[in-house]
Order: structure tokens, then C-alpha cells, then sequence
């Protein structure tokens, strides 16, 4: 199994992601965090939506990842906000390690 990770979320607004992205990084939950604006389309509550919403790609490890999600479900206003792990299979050696070094 993998040891890295990408985790996903999105926000509806650059303020939650950054409070996410503050709070991840400054409990070394996440060694990087990459925030982008998107345009989601869904079915909620069986209605078709659209929002402008913050993607965040946050690199970090298999560890990490069950405090991480506890810490965005703390601090996200959704009421089932996308969390989604992605194993990260291989990459850049060096890179892999200053993830591994920059999560506890």
C-alpha cells in the first residue's frame, strides 16, 4: 500500500480554504496544499447545482490522513464535505521525502 497521499476537498470560499490550508500545514498534517477555483456540478438533494468552489490538492501521507480529515471535518461548513484519498504510487524520490519529512 501506499505511503503518500493526495487528499481533496473543496471549500465554498477562499476564507474556509485557507483557514483549512493554515490549520493542516501548522499541525504538519500536510507537507504542500494547492488551492485552485473550480466549478462544480452535482446532484444534491436531488436538485442539479452549480458553485463556485476552492479545490484543495493536499500532498501529505497515509499516517496523517486520519487526523487530517478529522481536522477539515472540524473546520468545514459542509455537511458532507468531499474528503477523497488518492495513493500517491510512485514520484520524484526527493520530493516524496520532504513530504515524508514535513508530516509528523
Amino acid at each position: 500500500m501506499a505511503e503518500y497521499c493526495l487528499v481533496m476537498t473543496t471549500c465554498p470560499n477562499q476564507q474556509e480554504a485557507d483557514q483549512i490550508t493554515a490549520a493542516l500545514l501548522k499541525q504538519q498534517l500536510a507537507a504542500c496544499i494547492q488551492q485552485q477555483a473550480v466549478s462544480s456540478h452535482y446532484v444534491w438533494q436531488n436538485k442539479q447545482e452549480q458553485s463556485s468552489e476552492i479545490l484543495l490538492l493536499i500532498k501529505t501521507t497515509r499516517h496523517c490522513y486520519p487526523m487530517l480529515e478529522a481536522e477539515i471535518l472540524k473546520l468545514h461548513s459542509y455537511d458532507t464535505p468531499e474528503i477523497i484519498q488518492l495513493p500517491i504510487e510512485a514520484g520524484f524520490a526527493d520530493y516524496l521525502q520532504w513530504v515524508k519529512d514535513s508530516c509528523r
